[in-house]
């Protein structure tokens, strides 16, 4: 077993939440190959890193509040390539809509180590088991007591 390939799986794994949750777009992009595809729940489908990359920084700008916790990892590693099964666990708030969704599903990756040595991401798809939603008018006590996205001003338009 390479458990030093396991434990860089796990670290990219980890890094593609934080980068995702942080919004760190450009950090994010280099957790996968350029040619990486993903399907993204049911009907998301994408061909290229880029494109998939543009779609996340679109849905989940700085209006969009996310958390993603991967773990309970099923990693195979095969010399300079490797599957791995997550556990996700996912929360989404969406404050201008008032509304918060919850969720889990199951991420299935693919991995490669590229010419420098690292590993990254080909493949990634996740499949739903299940996901609820919340008016947050329904919970009369939600507030926000901290928003790092209200901090920000929003790009300027090009």
């Amino acid at each position: 077993m390479d458990h030093d390939a396991i434990r860089e799986i796990h670290q990219l794994k980890h890094r593609y939440a934080r980068t995702l949750d942080t919004k760190k777009w450009g950090e994010f992009a280099q957790t996968m190959v350029p040619e990486a595809t993903a399907i993204y729940g049911e009907y998301l489908r994408f061909d290229s890193r880029d494109s998939f990359v543009s779609f996340l920084e679109n849905t989940f700008s700085i209006h969009v509040i996310t958390q993603h916790h991967c773990s309970q990892p099923e990693i195979d590693v095969d010399g300079d390539r490797a599957t791995g099964i997550w556990l996700l666990a996912d929360t989404t708030i969406i404050p201008d809509d008032g509304l918060m969704l919850r969720g889990s599903a199951y991420y299935h990756d693919r991995y490669v180590r590229d010419d420098h040595g690292r590993w990254r991401i080909s493949y990634t798809s996740f499949e739903r088991t299940w996901e609820s939603a919340v008016d947050l008018k329904d919970i009369p006590s939600f507030r926000l007591a901290f928003n790092r996205w209200d901090q920000l001003e929003p790009p300027a338009s090009a």
